[in-house]
């Protein structure tokens, strides 16, 4: 996650109906005669028509739907919607106790709220279904916030959805903070239509929707020109009329079943879904390296991926579309179109063969390993207690388990079996090709590595055509995160791919070479037929010289204006406004850079990260008083970040505030005292200040982790001091590690030279 205005009489007559009751006394929640509860967010918008509408006409099908999770994806929190025990139940949390209860008809939870303080809060909307239930609580300023203790509805009990160390009140990812901002984080894919309406003057919004949950103009798009097609009469009529509705496609179940970045609103079936969406490509922190899913990604990038995605397979080949069930139980699904005989719908691709047997799974019949999904689609569980399968319909390799931790069927189902007995099992089974078959996850746990021997496999996937797109950009994309190689001219071949997700791999690895040869190899991209394509080209350009771009500039400033107006979609989302501000400073325009930096940090106040861009703005435009103010106020509301003692640090270095520099640094190493970075800063700095010893006495401390870069300043501190033993051991351990150093080796018969000679 243009509409009309509520009518006067939908915003007034519930209000007049609260000031009437009120004035004679009487508690609206308590009132037995007080009328159905009204949702005031329901807003029939130009082009679509009341729900209720379709089900006139398709009986059948909105009886089916009714069935669905989809169908109860949000509703107004009453006796039939809440699922969650509100008869006075008790849950505690961290030593954080919440109490759920009711009154009547009404819902309410007593918690700690942004403030600090025990508060009660009324449930307004409850937030999906099953296998666990949320509820939406208004906090004011037209903020729903999706309280972060949600009801287990298999296990029917209350539990946390956080993990680690509980987040203070009123911050980011306290229930109150904008994580759990439903008109931000959540509004568009659990209603019909949702429009977030956000007030950038007031940080408030006045959201609404066709209807509270997802509906059938959710997927067929508005419907007041379908209904007045069925209205006319020409339905009746010889010509086979316009039905008014665009064909449902997979597009519009990626809308929602999607890791994207939302880029325009607006998005109806039938729409390119890359003109609306920036897709997550295989990130080493979304996905394993063999591209089984980590993170929570859902289904597109995982696809993306498979085989059946390039065969032209869709969801609603699998998933029955209005209930969503599966159009086939077991094994049966899958052999729709894995049968003996090759059917004929798949031209370039063969799905035949005998499966569904004993010869194949190696199980029983019928049994639970049996089942292709259960080796083929693997569950994660997320939100603690909601499985999903994998849909890259990957092959289970526990080889590449054994060395490279990705996951597999087999030790997942045989909890307690180790991965080289499943693969020594598979070896009985299947012989040894199976080890052999090509697998990306060397190529992409390399590069997660920084392997420089990754690069040439990652150039190989770019390459291979019969990869799936997505793969590919990734590839390129990673191969330019590797670094230490030229690859200008493999981004520019890549940004010459038919594929649009090979291209947007291109635009994003751009901004990872250097900017004097970005515009050589993506230039092309800035008039890309696909709009993400071309947002991200503009962001990577950002720093271009504007003479540089020649007839080019058309296309950046056009570009450029496909960017603000994804800027704009996201104008309550902290991140976004960041990064534009990089984008506004690489363009040279600092007055509305640090507007957007602030503009960050007003939305999301206590996300330390929006302050450190602040301040690092600051301290490349010579600021540096403000930079180090800034640096402190995030330390301020999170003391114990290492980046930030870190950061703050070297502003105070700036200030020439060595002394305090000094503390900060030492801070930094304490909270990550494996951060070879912030050690050997702080040893810099205690030498700077005369303190050389002392340096050395730390590095010296350190040296046993065999990091070269701190052996090597300790040889140089060492030498400063004239303590040559100490030093002749640095260069012998430098050695080690550094062994084609012919210099060290020079050094090494120097020193022993001069300690023997005395």
């Amino acid at each position: 996650m243009a509409a009309s205005v509520r009518s006067a009489a939908v915003r007034g007559t519930p209000l007049l109906l609260f000031l009437l009751l009120a004035f004679a006394g009487h508690s609206l929640a308590r009132d037995p005669l007080s009328t159905p509860a009204v949702d005031l967010q329901i807003s029939i918008h130009e082009g679509f028509v009341n729900e209720r509408t379709c089900s006139s006409c398709h009986a059948d099908q909105a009886a089916a739907f009714s069935k669905s999770h989809h169908a109860k994806a949000m509703a107004l929190a009453d006796e039939e919607t809440v699922r969650g025990d509100f008869d006075n139940s008790r849950f505690e949390q961290d030593g954080v106790v919440t109490t759920f209860t009711r009154h009547d008809d009404r819902f309410f939870v007593n918690t700690e709220g942004a403030d600090g303080n025990q508060a009660e809060f009324e449930v307004k909307y409850t937030f999906a279904y099953e296998p666990l239930q949320q509820y939406l609580i208004d906090i004011g300023g037209g903020r729903l916030q999706a309280l972060d203790i949600a009801w287990d509805t298999v296990r029917r009990q209350w539990f946390w959805l956080g993990n680690g160390t509980p987040a203070k009140p009123g911050s980011t990812y306290h229930w109150t903070g904008p994580f759990y901002r439903w008109n931000r984080t959540c509004i568009d894919c659990h209603s019909t239509d949702p429009q977030a309406k956000f007030q950038q003057q007031t940080n408030e919004y006045e959201s609404t929707y066709v209807a509270a949950s997802i509906g059938c103009q959710s997927c067929h798009g508005p419907g007041a020109k379908h209904v007045a097609s069925a209205q006319s009469g020409n339905a009746s009529s010889a010509v086979k009329p316009d039905t008014g509705l665009p064909k449902v496609d997979a597009g519009i179940c990626f809308a929602c079943h999607a890791r994207r970045t939302k880029l325009l609103d607006g998005y109806q079936p039938g729409k390119p879904f890359l003109d609306y969406f920036s897709p997550a490509l295989l990130r080493q922190d979304l996905y394993f390296p063999d591209g089984q899913i980590l993170d929570e990604v859902f289904e597109y990038g995982s696809f993306q991926q498979s085989k059946m995605a390039r065969a032209g397979v869709t969801c609603l080949d699998c998933h029955r579309p209005h209930d969503a069930g599966l159009k086939a139980q077991g094994n049966a699904l899958c052999t729709q179109c894995h049968t003996e005989t090759k059917p004929e719908r798949f031209v370039n691709q063969d799905p035949s063969g005998l499966f569904d047997t004993p010869t194949h799974t190696r199980h029983q019949a019928g049994s639970t390993g049996a089942q292709c999904a259960n080796c083929h689609m693997p569950e994660r569980t997320y939100m603690k207690v909601d499985p999903r399968r994998d849909h890259s319909f990957v092959i289970p390799r526990p080889d590449l388990s054994a060395t490279l931790g990705t996951p597999n069927a087999c030790t997942t189902c045989h909890v307690g079996r180790t991965n080289n007995w499943a693969a020594e099992t598979m070896e009985i089974w299947y012989g040894t090709q199976w080890r052999k078959r090509p697998s990306i996850a060397h190529a992409f746990a390399g590069a997660a590595n920084g392997d420089q021997a990754a690069v040439e496999a990652l150039r190989d996937l770019v390459r291979n055509q019969n990869q799936a797109g997505i793969v590919r950009g990734s590839a390129i994309a990673a191969m330019s995160r590797t670094g230490g190689v030229e690859i200008t001219a493999d981004i520019q071949t890549a940004a010459a791919d038919a594929d649009p997700l090979v291209r947007l791999g291109a635009a994003e690895a751009a901004g990872n070479i250097p900017p004097e040869q970005r515009l050589e190899a993506i230039g092309n991209l800035l008039g890309d037929a696909t709009r993400v394509v071309r947002v991200a080209a503009a962001n990577a350009l950002a720093g271009t010289p504007p003479h540089l771009f020649g007839d080019q500039q058309g296309n950046f400033e056009a570009a450029v204006a496909d960017l603000r107006a994804y800027v704009e979609t996201n104008g309550d989302v902290a991140e976004t406004q960041s990064n534009y501000g990089f984008f506004l400073f690489a363009r040279q325009r600092t007055a509305e850079a640090e507007a957007a930096f602030r503009r960050a940090i007003s939305l999301d106040p206590t996300l330390e990260a929006m302050r450190i861009n602040l301040a690092e703005f600051y301290r490349a435009t010579g600021r540096n008083d403000q930079s180090e103010q800034t640096y402190a106020e995030a330390i301020g509301m999170a003391p114990e970040r290492a980046d930030l003692r870190y950061g703050h640090a070297l502003s105070l270095v700036r200030k020439q505030a060595l002394t305090e520099a000094i503390t900060e640094l030492q801070e930094a190493v304490r909270l990550d005292p494996q951060n070879s970075r912030y050690k050997t800063t702080f040893a810099v700095a205690l030498d700077s200040a005369g303190r050389t010893e002392e340096a050395l006495d730390k590095l010296d401390g350190w040296a046993a982790g065999e990091d070269a870069d701190i052996i090597g300043l300790a040889l140089q501190y060492s030498l400063k001091l004239r303590r040559l033993p100490e030093a002749l051991k640095y260069a012998e351990d430098l050695a080690r590690l550094r062994p084609e150093d012919q210099q060290i080796s020079g050094l090494i018969g120097q020193l022993t030279q001069a300690i023997n000679g005395k």
